[in-house]
This record gives C-alpha cells, structure tokens and sequence, in this order.
C-alpha cells in the first residue's frame, strides 16, 4: 500500500511542514527544516515508518508521542495512586528520587542503558538494591500506564536487581518495642502498640475508622487490605485499654474553636497519620535499636548530617514492619492455630507467613537447652548393666 503525503508551508512558521495519514488520521508536524530538499527528506522518513506500520513491521510512533517527557508519566501515576488510595508516604517519596533522576527526559528517548547507569550510581552512592528497585519499579509502572491508555507504544526494558539476601530479619522483645514505645511522640504511641499487638501493616492500621470498630471487635474493610480480603479481629487486654483511649481521643478542637469527631481511630490532630519515620527512628535510636550512620564514610552520626564528612545519613535499624513479624512470632510462640494467627495478620499464604515466623538465637539455645535435658533425662532412666565376671 503506497502512502503519500505533502510539504506545505504554515503562516507563522519559518518552517516547512509535512502532512501524511495512517488509518484515516492525518498528522501535521513541523519538519524543523527551511530547505524543500531536507523537507521532503524528513517526509520520506516519515512515510517509511508509517509503512512499516501498514504492514506489521514496526508501530508508527506520533509526533505527540514523542514529545511525551517522563515527568508526564509520572504525574499520571500519582493520579492513579491517588484515586485508589496507594499514595503513601513511601510512594511519594521513592517518586520523588524518580522524578529528579528521568523527569526531564522525553519517554521515548529513555534507554535501558540510561536507567543502567542510573543504577549505577545508585549503587555506588551505597543504595541498597531494594530501595533502587522500588523506585525503578515506579518509573515501569509509569510506562506500564501509558502504554495502557495508548499514550506512548513502547517501553525501555528496566531491570530488576537480585535482592537475594536482603530479606529482614528483625523483630522486637517486649522490653525493646516498650523501649521504643515511650520516646515515640503521644499521636502515634497507640498507632505502634496496635501494629504491635495485632501484626496490621501500616496502611491497615492508619486508614482504620470508627465505622469498623463495632464493640469488641473490628472489621478491616476489603478495600484498605493489601490482599484486597476483609478481616476481623475481637479486642481483649490491652486492645480494649487502646479503644478507650482512642475513644477518648476521638474530640479534636478545631482551629475556629469547635470540636468535631476524628472518623479515624487512629490520627493526628483530627487529620491522618502520615509519613512517620522521622519520629520512628528517632524514638529506635534512643531506645537502642537503631542508629544514624553516615551514607559515604558509614561512620556513626547523632544527627541527620555526619559529623565528620557532612554528607547524609541513613538509618539502620527496626522499622515499623518488623512490628508485623513480631506479632506473627508472638501468637505462634503463645500456641495460637496458625490458621488464626494468619486471619487475624492478614497472610494469605504459608510461605510467607512461614518467613514472619522468625527464629531468633533465645529460640535456639531454648531448642538446645530442652534437647539437652531430653537426652539427659533419658539417659538417667536407662536401667545399669553389671556386667558379670569373667570365667576362668
């Protein structure tokens, strides 16, 4: 199928245009050129990858396309994370490290090689691969959607680095989460100590409202669970000391004077929990179970800046995650069925239910010291063999 097409000149424009068609839609671009020859130039390869297209070789990509910066897709992206209520403090912040990294790039000009070598520096700047994929992740999704809704065609293949080894081992003994829990600010002390007690995960506990809380027990609704399934959990003990607080707390005053009810059992000030590992890890280090080190010499720091080089730092230590794991490893070692202590978390399947289920070095010496006394024990009830004498 031959394709043809036309030069013309536009009314001001010191430029010549071209105009050609593909399945009934005519596009008109500038051809950036003065000279008819460079035009028509410009035209015919236009028109070739307009062929290519008629027959199945190769997509045709539209001037519009092309134009299309990173910066664009990312901002699509946020919108749908907002709208389906994904927009976390930790989106937000892994966007904004994508969004200065490939924000000004045009989408279609972005290669593999280009996001490689960012992943380079990354690496070499000490990221850990896991925090590098997050935020890699990010920029696929980002091309994923567009591709969707046919503003763009086609995708640089981005990599995914091996984080085989990388996965957390961490969980709190009561002493150190209560350590934690008295230098945590007042807001989020009965935020902690529920995703302590119960093994919710962050976004779980933060989106929970009064509506789910019916007497003694509470219903986590579908649509604020990560597997998209429903749950209940019946308070005793210390929850039900924790609901009377956040019942309590409930009355904000307003800054006009008047006092409205927090639909969200668990907020600051009326409005919802938000970003709160500045908080966490300041109340981790004082509790000693983390610590500030520096991202370039990795010496130790007491504040956000190293003492020494002045560069950044980054925290090591407990998150808020580990409070899941340590839930799961609590229920499990207090006898609770599985099966329950999976319903009441939120683990949909065994193996990772089975990784939550942490060993720890007091587990192991615990093994060992009953191991021993079991072999003690028995070899205690073996009867004495005499043996006779020897004839002569």
């Amino acid at each position: 199928m031959k394709t043809t097409g036309r030069i013309f000149a536009r009314k001001g424009s010191s430029f010549l245009w071209c105009a050609y068609s593909l399945r009934g839609t005519e596009y008109r671009e500038s051809t950036h050129e003065t000279d008819p020859k460079k035009a028509e130039k410009f035209l015919k390869h236009r028109l070739k990858q307009v062929g290519a297209d008629q027959i199945g070789a190769q997509q045709f990509i539209t001037p519009s396309h092309e134009k299309v910066r990173v910066s664009e897709l990312l901002d699509a992206l946020a919108d749908d994370y907002q709208l389906r209520g994904k927009a976390s403090a930790q989106f937000r912040s892994s966007l904004k490290y994508v969004r200065e990294a490939f924000g000004h790039w045009r989408a279609l000009v972005l290669t593999a090689e280009k996001v490689d070598d960012y992943i380079k520096e990354q690496l070499e700047a000490n990221w850990k691969p896991a925090t590098i994929n997050r935020r890699t992740q990010l920029l696929k999704q980002a091309y994923k959607l567009a591709i969707e809704r046919k503003h763009l065609s086609k995708a640089p293949v981005i990599r995914h680095l091996s984080e085989e080894g990388n996965t957390r081992q961490g969980f709190f003994s009561e002493a150190d989460f209560r350590g934690v829990l008295k230098n945590l600010p007042e807001y989020l002390q009965d935020f902690c100590l529920f995703g302590y007690l119960v093994g919710w995960r962050k976004n779980e506990c933060a989106t929970l409202d009064w509506e789910d809380v019916d007497g003694d027990t509470i219903r986590l609704k579908g649509i604020n669970s990560k597997n998209g399934k429903p749950r209940m959990i019946v308070l005793t003990g210390e929850l039900v000391e924790l609901r009377e607080r956040r019942k309590a707390a409930r009355a904000v005053k307003t800054a006009s004077g008047s006092v409205m009810l927090s639909a969200l059992v668990f907020h600051r000030e009326g409005q919802p929990i938000g970003d709160i590992r500045k908080a966490w890890q300041t109340a981790c280090v004082a509790a000693g179970v983390g610590k500030f080190v520096c991202r370039q010499c990795e010496q130790p720091a007491t504040g956000h800046k190293c003492e020494a080089c002045g560069d950044d730092v980054r925290y090591v230590g407990r998150i808020f995650h580990d409070l899941r794991r340590t839930a799961v490893r609590n229920m499990v070692r207090a006898g609770v069925r599985e099966k329950a202590a999976m319903s009441i978390s939120g683990h949909r399947t065994r193996s990772i239910f089975d990784r939550y289920n942490i060993v720890s070095e007091d587990d192991l010496r615990d093994a060992m010291e009953k191991t021993q006394a079991h072999l003690k024990a028995a070899h205690q009830k073996q009867p004495t063999v005499i043996k006779s004498a020897a004839r002569k």
